[in-house]
């Protein structure tokens, strides 16, 4: 096997191909070409890798990953922290390398969690005579259990003083006819 640069080495390579993502670079001293992707070409955003280099072109690059896949060694070059007139190393303790990895690390997909939405309809089903939903939606099955929605808080306390003035009125009346009996 051939002997590869090391991790993080900077060499100058020459430009073998130019593609919609990226560059290949031809690595010297071995036959072995790695990848400059479209995002590690420049600190900004790159549409089109043809419009910063053409093949033949010699630049600089840093040597930021190796991959084995398929029995074959994939190497991942970058050129945006690497000086292009000097050959000098941009990131020398690899910090944006490392802040680029975990961009691309903490990306969840919320795409799964769906939002749903549970609306209470205003009507009052004609089948089984509880409020929230149509008579072709009813659960109720004939001479079963008959469910109906949990009223609000407020409807709770209207009902409750509903209840206590039946109440006042109901010992009232008791206390009317009691008098009466008692004359």
């Amino acid at each position: 096997m051939e002997a590869l640069p090391e991790l993080y080495t900077i060499f100058q390579g020459e430009v073998a191909t130019v593609t919609e993502y990226g560059a290949f670079i031809k690595i010297p001293g071995c036959r072995r070409q790695g990848l400059v992707h479209r995002t590690h070409m420049s600190s900004c955003r790159v549409d089109k890798p043809s419009e910063i280099v053409d093949v033949g072109d010699k630049v600089w690059v840093k040597l930021i990953g190796k991959e084995m896949k398929d029995d074959k060694v994939k190497l991942s070059l970058s050129m945006k922290v690497v000086n292009q007139g000097t050959g000098k190393d941009l990131d020398p303790n690899n910090v944006s390398l490392d802040q680029d990895e975990r961009k691309k690390r903490t990306f969840r997909d919320y795409t799964s969690q769906k939002i749903t939405l549970e609306a209470v309809l205003n009507t009052v089903c004609k089948k089984c005579g509880c409020k929230g939903h149509f008579a072709k939606e009813c659960f109720m099955q004939p001479g079963g259990t008959k469910y109906s929605l949990i009223p609000e808080e407020e409807e709770e306390e209207v009902a409750a003083a509903g209840c206590e003035r039946e109440k006042k009125t109901n010992m009232a009346e008791e206390s009317s006819r009691k008098r009466k009996k008692v004359k």
